[in-house]
Order: C-alpha cells, then sequence, then structure tokens
C-alpha cells in the first residue's frame, strides 16, 4: 500500500474483493496462456491468448481506481474514477466471455472470475452510498 493510502482502506470490503479479482485473473491468465501459447497447426497464434492478458490488464486497475476515488475530495474527479472502475468492470466481463470460447482446459474457471465480478458489483453499489 502506497504512504497515501489510508489504513481502513485495505479493510473495505470492495477493496479486499479487488484483490481478489486481481489473483483470480492473474492465476486463470497463467493457466490459460499455457494452453493458448502454442502455435496452431497453420502456424499462426491463437488469439484469445491476448484476451488472457487482458483480465490481468483490467483486473489490476480496479484497487487504484477504489484508492483514487475514496482520496479523492472533488465530486467530479471521484465520479471520473467511479466510472473508471464501471467501465473496467464491464470489459473483465467482455474479456471472460471471449476468452471462454478459447480452446482451453482453463476456460472452466471464468465462470468462477465472472461470479467474483457480480459480488464485486454488489458491493460496488453500497460502496458508491457511503462516498
Amino acid at each position: 500500500m502506497s504512504p497515501k493510502t489510508p489504513s481502513n482502506l485495505s479493510e473495505l470490503p470492495i477493496y479486499q474483493k479487488a484483490l481478489d479479482i486481481f489473483a483470480l485473473s492473474q492465476n486463470i491468465s497463467i493457466y490459460l496462456n499455457h494452453d493458448l501459447s502454442s502455435l496452431k497447426p497453420d502456424g499462426t497464434e491463437d488469439t484469445n491468448i491476448y484476451f488472457s492478458g487482458d483480465i490481468v490488464q483490467q483486473s489490476v486497475s480496479l484497487a487504484p481506481e477504489i484508492v483514487n476515488a475514496e482520496l479523492e475530495r472533488y465530486s467530479e474527479r471521484k465520479h471520473k474514477h467511479i466510472a473508471s472502475l464501471k467501465r473496467l468492470t464491464n470489459m473483465l466481463y467482455k474479456s471472460s466471455y471471449r476468452l471462454e470460447r478459447s480452446n482451453s482446459n482453463g476456460k472452466d474457471f471464468l465462470p468462477i472470475l465472472r461470479s467474483e465480478l457480480k459480488k464485486f458489483k454488489k458491493l460496488q453499489r453500497s460502496w458508491l452510498l457511503t462516498l
């Protein structure tokens, strides 16, 4: 945690869920990369490998957006961070659905990720009421 982060932020359920989603996304991506990194018989790469990186990139940004929204004093800037958080969550959903169409055994873990994202959205709604 950075020195600017309030000590009680790590106790926020939404912040904890964001960290859980990041860890889950990272593990899913590692698992999928093993299956998707080999070349196809025609010598081309599987384009779904990029979506596995997308879920990590999108999920790594969740927690910082929560921190930024919590630390922001002005409501207009706070709403920008909230909008970014919603966008990231929606992109994670889309990326998980794209990955589910991949040719990998790891795609069985994607419904777990979406289940965690649903919980995250519920936490997000209640968290927004506290801002």
